[in-house]
């Protein structure tokens, strides 16, 4: 033993040599070690009994156990029980050093692996904990915007119809313009209410018909449209997995969007299809409506961004964030190509239509 730490100590370890396995316990209940090299067989406690101790008494200690060729069998039975590695008796220096040197390695990169986890932990809390507040600022706000804007809306509403004959013209569109923002507001509020309770709504996986569940919105929004002339071409739509409730709003927004932004073409196009790229499945929506310009592309899914202005096409500037959140809590993507005055084509992936219970599995 004390050859052992004499060699060892020559190579640049600093070695605690005992020759009790109970000391050795006492030992470490005391103070820290790097690694225990341990004798298989010895009088008090065999070698594997030992390490299992020492472990749960500092469970970053890393074990070698040294054994005769007779027992190499029980030697891999110490591996298995936690010890990193064996080294075979009578053994030599250059044997020994660089079994030691890989055990450091390994001890240091467990020790930074567990330290990274530990600020991965506390990163990840502290982010929750951040979105928890903003969620419950953003709800709390807009819950408490409500009664007074609709307090405004009501008695301006009141006042222009009951008190229009002493309301002089000017007035009264003025007081059209406050009912016509307090509308405007109160959309913005359901939307943002929307938007945040899209964070803390759970995903509800299941088989989703995208063909039926298109037709039947492309057929709301034709009613709606009235005598507009749309050609609306609806291409072959495969099954995905999915929330089909928030997938249901997705291609509400993006049709939605597709007639509204192609109301001032004489005969509007629309076209939902799609296509494999990459061996993955593309969903796209494509106008020739008014389209933007490509370079104000980092602002188009922001909350309350607009490339338009409200006089030319109303909205919040949510819909497209909705829309994108959607998608990402989906695991998919999106993404769109336009040009000013020629049309928008957004393309988006989803979960291909696998078994809806993997996916519940891994959501």
């Amino acid at each position: 033993m004390t050859a052992l730490c004499d060699t060892l100590e020559d190579a640049g370890y600093q070695t605690t040599g005992l020759t009790s396995a109970n000391d050795a316990l006492e030992l470490l209940r005391r103070q820290r070690f790097d690694l225990l090299l341990t004798d298989l067989v010895m009088p008090e406690m065999n070698g594997i009994d030992l390490l299992r101790q020492a472990q749960h008494i500092d469970s970053h200690l890393l074990g070698i156990v040294m054994t005769g060729n007779a027992a190499i069998d029980t030697a891999i039975q110490a591996m298995q029980a936690g010890a990193l590695d064996y080294v075979l008796k009578p053994f030599k220096l250059s044997v020994i050093l660089p079994v030691l040197t890989r055990a450091m390695n390994v001890r240091k990169l467990r020790i930074e692996i567990a330290q990274l986890q530990q600020r991965l932990r506390r990163n990840v809390a502290e982010l929750e904990a951040a979105n928890k507040e903003l969620e419950s600022f953003s709800y709390s706000v807009s819950h408490d915007l409500r009664a007074p804007l609709r307090a405004i809306s009501s008695y301006s509403t009141i006042l222009i119809q009951d008190y229009a004959a002493q309301i002089p013209p000017g007035a009264h569109a003025l007081l059209g313009k406050v009912v016509d923002s307090a509308h405007r507001m109160g959309s913005l509020i359901e939307h943002l209410l929307q938007f945040s309770h899209l964070s803390r709504q759970p995903l509800s996986r299941r088989n989703v018909k995208v063909a039926q569940l298109v037709n039947e919105i492309a057929e709301e929004l034709r009613k709606e449209a009235g005598e507009r002339d749309i050609e609306l071409r609806i291409g072959e739509l495969p099954d995905t997995i999915g929330d089909a409730v928030l997938l249901r709003q997705v291609f509400v927004n993006l049709l939605s969007n597709a007639f509204k932004f192609t109301r001032q073409q004489p005969q509007a196009l629309i076209e939902v299809g799609c296509e494999v790229r990459d061996g993955e499945s593309v969903f796209f929506v494509r106008d020739n409506g008014a389209g933007f310009d490509m370079q104000y592309m980092e602002r188009l899914f922001g909350v309350f961004q607009r490339l338009h202005s409200n006089t030319e096409f109303e909205g919040t500037g949510i819909g497209l964030s909705l829309v994108q959140r959607i998608i990402q809590r989906h695991g998919g993507r999106i993404w769109a190509e336009a040009e000013l005055g020629k049309g928008a084509t957004f393309r988006f992936v989803l979960p291909s239509g696998a078994d809806p219970k993997e996916h519940e599995r891994s959501d």
